[in-house]
């Protein structure tokens, strides 16, 4: 064996990942030996979480669950190979189990879901006469697993600085979708499941724009978030719980991207391990993905990384077409249900491992087709909700001013990793082939949706973009193909061996240095692949916190002073319309009053006093105004001096705002005849940034 080869290493072919074989049936005398071990597994199935329960250690249940699913699997020749399958399996799974949790009595309880999960575990190993069976950890599985921590712990230091509520909501007001993401995700959790599965219980807990909204992302959250005890209030846990669970799907999107090119990669030296994991690590900094935390896209990050798994099982399938099309299936179902932008994608890339192992599928045509037809309705069902019943195909059509770092991934990115792949198909690996193929479906998806664009009459914006994050995240991994060129330090005293290991070393380094420097990480020079000076994960890291923004700043400070009065729906009205929508709609995601606020928040015109007197109509029953603006108080007292009729259900709460305490919005307000001349006090009160 070359010494840059491990017996924990993945296989260079599919050919040499052969199913085992079969375990020998068992004499007639020893059949029945299996029940006993059946019932201990099935007692320990629920006495585990009953114990979790009792020592208020839920938390531990889930990872249980991970290690007892992984240990029934048999792809995968590395301990984090087979954990890798199995949450790919698993985060399928619970997505369509999504469907079920609002039917049946218990929710997503920890205690009753862990039984569940467990008991099938159990069942499935019988019938399947598996014995529990985890290969060994190795040094290979250190490398993505210390980058996607890297990761995590560089992406938190914004809340790591962070001292209060205030300084907190300042971190995700960056990205206005957090409101709404982080309402689905309190949602969701009250309703213990899918909102579109019951309708009308969900108007009344979420606004109507989110009921068909993709929800794998907030479903998977939600669920897990019910082990976790929460700590102090309960806006601080959910705010706390929200963020930590966003910076934890961008570790995992980390992590799976670094799995991916050591798994397309094959066995690799150590030290080419090293350098794979520095170049995805920079890439990841140095191109648009980091916007997604910006923006506030979780959902499109969990997106990603599903789509990335499927992509990584079709160009090194697992041994046994069973286990292969189940977990293809479980993987497109979640797609589906968490980002269907990417469904095309993957739906070809599954349709391209169908066609490429037909003889295999044949073998198993009962088990394709049964699986397939099974996934492929389940994938189709949040895509078609969405599509006849929320009509969100309109975004189609939207511009973008991050196209032409959309184009730049593209070039840069698709030019030097092509020309790798195309070096590395003359070998006999097949995979260097598959991932080709992977990486001319990942940009086909984009350069569709360019051509859409075009043919309405805009330039490639908004989900062009969202399409270019996916051949981006594709063309990361195959970076392996480039890493795979540097030569082999080879081990051994001779003038061979010292030189091999000096062009290695020095290969390595200069690879590395490169990367980082190209990518602007370090800050030596920008970026190859943004438009700014500073990167997106730069401007995310080193955001200012000196000041909370006014729009977190009222929020938080509406939240302490005015709770929630049910019956009334409460609105907030500020400086600007921009800054009455932003704070209204963090507010109402604070007080878990979406439902009742969306008829004051959308689909209103940006344009005072208009807005305020629409709002008025608009919203039925008691209305709450807490003005944190005098010309908003003017507004209020003149409704209601020139209609007292409005006297019984309209009322207004002041909320003084500090100017000296707070600085202005990263979003100010379209010049209007309220807003075009500047506050006096706002002027005389200089604010640092």
């Amino acid at each position: 064996m070359p010494p840059e080869l491990s017996v924990a290493d993945p296989p260079l072919s599919p050919a040499l990942d052969r199913t085992p074989p079969t375990v020998p049936t068992a004499p007639r005398g020893r059949r029945w030996r299996w029940i006993p071990l059946l019932l201990a597994a099935l007692v320990a199935a629920w006495a585990v979480p009953l114990a979790g329960h009792a020592l208020h250690r839920e938390w531990l249940l889930p990872p249980i669950v991970l290690v007892a699913t992984a240990s029934l699997l048999r792809g995968g020749r590395t301990l984090l190979d087979r954990l890798m399958l199995a949450l790919g399996l698993l985060l399928g799974l619970t997505a369509i189990a999504g469907l079920v949790f609002p039917v049946w009595p218990w929710g997503m309880r920890p205690v009753p879901l862990t039984g569940t999960a467990l008991t099938a575990l159990a069942l499935a190993a019988a019938a399947l006469r598996r014995r529990p069976r985890l290969p060994r950890p190795g040094w290979a599985d250190l490398f993505p697993l210390a980058g996607a921590a890297a990761m995590v712990v560089y992406l938190r230091q914004p809340w790591q600085r962070a001292t209060d509520l205030a300084d907190r909501l300042t971190v995700l007001g960056m990205g206005e979708d957090n409101w709404r993401h982080l309402a689905l995700f309190d949602a969701m959790g009250r309703l213990d499941g899918y909102t579109f599965v019951d309708p009308a219980a969900a108007r009344e807990q979420i606004t109507a724009q989110l009921i068909y909204y993709p929800q794998g992302w907030h479903l998977v959250t939600a669920l897990l978030d019910g082990f976790l005890t929460p700590t102090g209030p309960r806006v601080d846990a959910l705010v706390a719980h929200y963020f930590g669970w966003t910076i934890a799907g961008f570790g995992l999107f980390t992590l799976v991207l670094i799995w991916a090119a050591q798994r397309l990669a094959g066995p690799i030296h150590l030290l080419h391990r090293t350098v794979l994991t520095v170049v995805v690590g920079a890439l990841v900094l140095g191109t648009q993905l980091p916007r997604l935390l910006n923006a506030g896209y979780p959902t499109e990050v969990l997106g990603l990384t599903l789509t990335v798994l499927i992509a990584t099982l079709v160009a090194r399938p697992v041994p046994g077409t069973r286990e292969q099309v189940v977990l293809l299936c479980a993987l497109l179902a979640a797609v589906g249900f968490t980002y269907y932008l990417f469904l095309p994608a993957a739906a070809v890339l599954v349709l391209c491992w169908v066609l490429a192992h037909w003889r295999e599928a044949l073998r198993r045509w009962f088990t394709v087709l049964t699986v397939g037809l099974a996934g492929a309705a389940l994938a189709l069902i949040a895509p078609l909700l969405g599509v006849l019943r929320a009509g969100q195909t309109e975004a189609l059509v939207i511009g973008s001013s991050q196209a032409v770092e959309g184009w730049r991934a593209l070039i840069w990115l698709g030019g030097i990793v092509g020309v790798a792949l195309l070096v590395q198909v003359a070998r006999a690996d097949p995979a260097w082939r598959r991932w080709l193929l992977v990486g001319v479906v990942g940009a086909a998806l984009p350069l569709t949706i360019a051509q859409i664009n075009t043919n309405a009459g805009v330039a490639p914006g908004y989900y062009f973009v969202k399409g270019t994050h996916l051949a981006t995240a594709l063309l990361i991994v195959g970076t392996a193909a480039v890493v795979r060129l540097l030569p082999v330090p080879r081990p051994g005293l001779s003038w061979r061996g010292v030189g091999s290991t000096t062009a290695g070393v020095l290969a390595a380094a200069l690879t590395m240095t490169v990367a980082v420097a190209l990518c602007g990480v370090t800050g030596w020079h920008r970026s190859l692949l943004v438009v700014d000076e500073q990167t997106w994960a730069q401007r995310w890291v080193h955001q200012d916190l000196t000041l909370p923004s006014r729009v977190a700043w009222v929020c938080a400070d509406a939240q302490q002073r005015y709770p929630e009065v049910p019956g009334t729906t409460t609105l907030v009205i500020d400086r600007g319309p921009v800054r009455s929508y932003l704070i209204s709609l963090c507010l109402s995601a604070l007080h878990g009053t979406t439902a009742a606020t969306d008829p004051g928040i959308y689909s209103l015109p940006f344009l005072e006093p208009d807005r305020t007197d629409i709002i008025v109509r608009r919203v039925a029953g008691p209305v709450r105004f807490i003005t944190s603006d005098p010309k908003g108080e003017r507004r209020v007292h003149r409704m209601l001096r020139d209609e007292p009729a409005l006297r019984h259900r309209l009322s207004w709460v002041p909320l003084t705002v500090p100017e000296c305490d707070v600085a202005p919005s990263d979003e100010p307000p379209p010049p209007t005849p309220e807003t075009a001349t500047p506050d006096p006090a706002e002027a005389a009160c200089p604010l640092p940034r």
